[in-house]
């Protein structure tokens, strides 16, 4: 099948000529009232001070707030409003009526699960912990009856999903940020489209920025008219909106309700080294077979539901299949309208409830310190807490950005390294043999605050170890950094890292 290249300027264009517009009604605005600018500087400079005493009483990191509290003191013409359209203010009825439907379609799932909770929590109390925070505050039922499958590369995992996605009869879920035609997903799109026309439901929800320029223009009317479903999430948000910040940066795929995948991996080529854009590209995922993939079914219904404004029930899609036992598996999601920080909370509580170790791979380390005070302590009371970073970053400020925290850090006892070969885009942790979370959140404000987003805590699965395995072969091709590297920096160079850190909430 043809396959036309990527125009997405197109859509830059529209965004463009959008923002332009948009610029156009505040320039008017301004000389509309520059006859009479001190009535509206005494507007905005009002607009600003509200601002920063709602921000000041609101209950959210102090690292997110100065940034804020910076550019509304500084620049009280601009600051207040720029705050109303991009600082995550929830106030759309639109966006509170999806939180109580996610809600909602979760809570069906809790009841049966109670049961595993008191067992787990019988066989490790701190574990039980952690999960009773996912299954409070993230509506996530805690499953047995679930084999789990970690893949350490992303051409692992390319190769076992054709291999699933060929066994489909009913349907097919695929939820992902990033889409850009070539190997990979030229191969997933030829079966969805043979699956589509032997009657299988195959429904597909990408991000819209997130495939802004990758994706052909009549991408999304070419697949519906093959009978594939489509949607692109927040596509009709506009610049100046507070949606603009939010994106679905999960990556979802569910298979009949009997085999799901979750992980780092988008569906693009550099994601299984069939294109080298930051030297090599080390990703992992995770494939769950059984009872717990109706959550990430239900993950998917939840948003696809709120994009399309379409209700169905999640009882259509559950598993058909019972698997044995592969200790624990509880699959959660972090959304960034009810306030509740999931994912964030969900990595302090196993970083510090660990005992012996803790590993962690991600892209991004830009956090607040909250965070930075979790990882020292626990190092200062024993625990290993080593962090696997990219050699090469896909930014270069983000990666000015991740040196920036190395001092604080390695002062706190914990241990850092680079992987040289290349670019690390995996969202993980493991500790104790025990325990183990793969998902789609990066250590870094947009995904904490910002995306939808989800992830599967483990405990006692046989994958655990595998990750554990996987983190120590890669340190083997990574380069642990010391207090004598940072040394080397200039003044020049620290100065610009500190007004970096200032305003990283915000990037």
């Amino acid at each position: 099948m043809k396959k036309l290249l990527p125009s997405g300027w197109l859509r830059i264009l529209y965004i463009l000529i959008a923002f332009i517009i948009q610029v156009s009604v505040l320039v008017l605005v301004f000389r509309f009232f520059r006859s009479q600018f001190a009535y509206f500087q005494l507007l905005s400079t009002t607009v600003s001070l509200l601002v920063v005493i709602h921000i000041i009483r609101e209950d959210t990191n102090p690292s997110f707030k100065i940034p804020w509290i910076v550019i509304n003191l500084s620049l009280p013409l601009l600051g207040g409003f720029a705050y109303l359209f991009y600082g995550n203010i929830r106030f759309l009825s639109r966006e509170r009526g999806f939180i109580e439907e996610l809600a909602r379609r979760h809570r069906v799932l809790l009841p049966s699960n109670l049961d595993y909770l008191d067992e787990l929590s019988r066989l490790d109390q701190q574990a039980a912990k952690q999960s009773m925070y996912l299954a409070t505050k993230a509506n996530a039922p805690l499953y047995r009856g679930t084999i789990t499958r970690y893949f350490p590369s992303g051409e692992d995992f390319f190769q076992a999903l054709l291999t699933d996605l060929e066994t489909a009869e009913r349907f097919i879920f695929l939820e992902y940020f990033i889409i850009r035609p070539g190997k990979m997903w030229d191969a997933i799109e030829d079966i969805l489209v043979r699956k589509a026309a032997a009657g299988v439901d195959i429904r597909l929800l990408y991000d819209y920025f997130g495939c802004i320029v990758t994706l052909p223009s009549d991408f999304r009317f070419r697949l519906e008219s093959l009978g594939i479903k489509v949607s692109a999430f927040n596509r009709k948000a506009i610049f100046f909106d507070a949606r603009f910040n939010h994106r679905d940066h999960r990556k979802i795929t569910v298979i009949d309700g009997n085999i799901g995948y979750t992980g780092g991996i988008n569906l693009a080529d550099e994601y299984i080294n069939e294109e080298m854009r930051f030297g090599h590209w080390k990703d992992t995922a995770i494939r769950l077979e059984g009872d717990a993939v109706q959550s990430l079914s239900s993950q998917f219904l939840a948003l696809w539901s709120y994009e399309r404004k379409e209700s169905e029930e999640l009882e259509s899609f559950i598993p058909s299949t019972t698997c044995n036992d592969d200790g624990f598996v509880q699959p959660f999601d972090d959304e960034p309208l009810g306030g509740e920080r999931v994912g964030e909370t969900a990595y302090k509580n196993l970083i510090s409830r660990s005992v012996d170790y803790v590993y962690i791979m991600s892209p991004y380390l830009i956090i607040d310190n909250d965070m930075i005070r979790t990882m020292t302590d626990t190092a200062k009371s024993g625990v290993d807490v080593r962090i696997l970073l990219p050699g090469i970053p896909d930014k270069p400020y983000v990666g000015i950005l991740n040196r920036s925290y190395y001092e604080v850090l390695l002062r706190g006892g914990v241990r850092i390294y680079e992987y040289t070969p290349g670019f690390i885009h995996a969202k993980q942790f493991v500790s104790d043999d025990k325990i183990a979370l793969v998902g789609t959140i990066n250590l870094d404000y947009r995904s904490l605050v910002h995306h939808f987003e989800n992830g599967v805590w483990m405990y006692a699965s046989s994958s655990v170890l595998r990750i554990r395995d996987d983190f120590l072969k890669t340190l083997e091709a990574s380069e642990e950094m010391t207090l004598e590297n940072l040394r080397r920096r200039g003044l020049v160079y620290n100065i610009l890292l500190s007004i970096l850190r200032l305003f990283a909430p915000l990037m």
